[in-house]
């Protein structure tokens, strides 16, 4: 039953130190203070939530506390990290001082930085250039292994199959808070860790909130249904959403709206393909549902990359400049919102290759639920 049993490839994360240590040696870097928890992960395998990665030309050190002695010493083991593992609980300046020798310039995570923070790291490393960074490691997580790409499979393989088994229960009258408990406990059921998000389920007129909480509203016969949601697996996280009428067959208007969700997202997905501008896939997504008069109806972006976080660059939207890479992982995912009728949203998630994509979300797509097919 669990999409998780088979034992997961290694994340070896010793390439990861070297680029970046490249990319710090472009941007006129000395070293760098990584203090974002997913960012540590990815360059070292640790996963506790106290950890800062002190890195230089020659030198990469972890800083924690002593309830993560052992943890440390154990995943970075097993990602192949050759940090070394700096336990303290107060006195991180005076590791940090020791890492970073005066005048060197020392890059640190802007986004993820208080001003106090920011106070404190100038005084403990007095001496130092202090250099604000954006995106550096966000930029360098973007193209996945294939250890990454196989979490990210298993992780759509456990949703698919939990979509499959909650669908009998939209005959039952359920309210949206019940729907998504149970989408939860079947991604749990099958193996995964955790959510990747907090899962959407917006019914009837609420179908047409783009990120809608589930309420105690009890979905009735003939509601559209957007079902939003993922499974995360050794920390990465799957992303799908389908439409579906409740109970009933869906009207004539439900599926006139359907079909052109359906007809964008379609011709998004078949737009993926590496050296394809990131904002062509946004483009040809507003342009199907334009011809179908429903462009005021899409109300956010086309989609996003995902890992390790669930919104990861790239952006697909109307104000990307970059251009698709093969590696990436993105969501291609257009909607129609209509106050007071309801709403349709489409999701896949997708691997980009030279060629074009590989979805690794298969569920089926459809208003009326296909509870005799299997995801495959």
């Amino acid at each position: 039953m669990s999409g998780s049993s088979t034992l997961l490839p290694a994340l070896v994360v010793t390439h990861r130190l070297t680029t970046l240590r490249q990319a710090l040696a472009e941007r006129g870097l000395d070293g760098m203070l990584v203090t974002k928890a997913v960012n540590v992960r990815w360059l070292s395998g640790f996963t506790g939530s106290n950890g800062q990665l002190a890195v230089t030309a020659d030198g990469f050190v972890l800083v924690t506390d002593g309830r993560y002695r052992q943890q440390a010493a154990d995943e970075l083991s097993a990602a192949g990290c050759s940090a070394s593992v700096e336990v303290t609980a107060t006195a991180v300046g005076a590791v940090l001082t020791a890492v970073f020798a005066t005048g060197t310039s020392v890059g640190f995570e802007a986004a993820d930085m208080s001003v106090t923070a920011h106070h404190r790291l100038e005084a403990d490393l007095a001496g130092r250039r202090l250099v604000a960074t954006e995106s550096l490691i966000e930029t360098l997580r973007q193209i996945k292994d294939e250890a990454e790409m196989e979490r990210l499979r298993r992780a759509s393989a456990i949703a698919d199959a939990s979509f499959q088994a909650v669908q009998p229960l939209l005959h039952q009258r359920p309210t949206e808070r019940r729907l998504a408990a149970e989408v939860d406990h079947q991604m749990r059921l099958r193996g995964a860790e955790d959510v990747s998000f907090s899962t959407i389920v917006g019914s009837g007129p609420n179908s047409a909130l783009p990120h809608a909480r589930p309420t105690d509203r009890v979905i009735e016969p003939g509601d559209l249904v957007v079902i939003d949601f993922g499974a995360k697996i050794d920390g990465y996280g799957s992303d799908m959403t389908r439409t579906v009428v409740a109970g009933s067959e869906p009207t004539a208007d439900q599926q006139r709206l359907y079909e052109a969700v359906l007809e964008a997202q379609q011709a998004g997905v078949a737009a993926v393909a590496a050296g394809v501008s990131e904002r062509l896939i946004d483009t040809t997504c507003r342009d199907v549902l334009a011809r179908h008069d429903l462009g005021e109806a899409f109300v956010h972006g086309t989609g996003h990359g995902i890992g390790l976080e669930i919104h990861e660059q790239p952006i697909l939207s109307g104000r990307s400049v970059g251009i698709l890479r093969s590696g990436l992982v993105v969501t291609v995912e257009p909607g129609a919102y209509l106050p007071g009728f309801g709403g349709v949203r489409v999701e896949d998630s997708v691997i980009v290759t030279e060629q074009g994509c590989l979805p690794i979300t298969k569920s089926p797509k459809g208003l009326v639920p296909e509870f005799d097919r299997a995801p495959g």
